[in-house]
């Protein structure tokens, strides 16, 4: 049986992992390169780092964060924030990247999921799909950080994405972000059921009872979680634990 993952993510602005809630109100949460080391340490199965503030004139101060974050890292290390282009990913993964992560520039142009993952293996394409509900069991793809509705249903995106060579996806409730109340399974549910790779549940853990919800209710491969891990409210070993108690399997370093 394969073993559920656990993954921290690193939101950085300006070179500092920050978290807000609902995608707003953000505050500092750390340095990156400590933080990172610090969860390979506790367990962690892979870490997700995402540039909310990619811009073209920080590139290069974003790959230097990148390799030298990959230089202390033994575990799977995904990046995403401001990839428009196959040269893009591929300055990604020539500092350390395992894999990239697409959103807002795969929404306007799902041929580039297909380019990269032609160059690179779609175990290499990560698509983030940033949802919120619009009415009971409807989802919207949102882009740009949250701030732009596409009018894309959150089902019909993700099965194109796969389609067009995606990976693995990224499901992240904005209803749920940072609220610490739980994934919202309804959402996870519907596109893990339905999708053939696996998806990582997003938004709203607040304990670990959360991620036994989310393993036991959806077809989830994976959780992701910062707040609450780069604060302490929680450590990745207690969540295991708990995964671990409900017979649910997860990997020991």
């Amino acid at each position: 049986m394969l073993t559920k993952r656990i993954i921290p993510c690193l939101d950085i602005l300006n070179g500092a992992t920050v978290k807000g809630v609902q995608f707003v109100d953000l505050r500092d949460a750390g340095d990156p390169i400590a933080l990172a080391m610090a969860y390979e340490k506790a367990g962690a199965d892979e870490l997700v780092f995402l540039d909310i503030g990619a811009t073209p004139h920080q590139s290069k101060a974003l790959l230097s964060l990148v390799a030298s974050i990959s230089k202390h890292l033994r575990i799977p290390f995904t990046v995403g924030g401001g990839i428009k282009t196959v040269a893009d990913a591929a300055a990604r993964i020539a500092n350390g990247a395992d894999k990239v992560s697409l959103n807002s520039a795969a929404v306007k142009r799902p041929e580039l999921i297909s380019e990269i993952a032609d160059r690179f293996g779609r175990q290499a394409v990560v698509v983030a799909i940033d949802c919120k509900q619009i009415m009971p069991g409807q989802w919207e793809v949102f882009t740009a950080g949250g701030r732009i509705a596409t009018g894309k249903a959150a089902l019909a995106w993700a099965t194109l994405a796969v389609e067009h060579g995606a990976g693995e996806l990224l499901i992240t409730s904005m209803d749920q972000d940072g609220t610490k109340t739980g994934f919202d399974l309804a959402l996870l549910q519907l596109i893990s059921s339905a999708v053939p790779v696996p998806v990582i549940a997003s938004g709203g853990a607040g304990n670990a009872s959360h991620f036994v919800d989310v393993f036991e209710q959806t077809q989830c491969s994976a959780a992701l979680a910062a707040g609450i891990f780069h604060f302490g409210e929680i450590s990745i070993t207690s969540v295991k634990n708990e995964l671990n108690k409900q017979n649910i399997p997860v990997r020991w370093s």
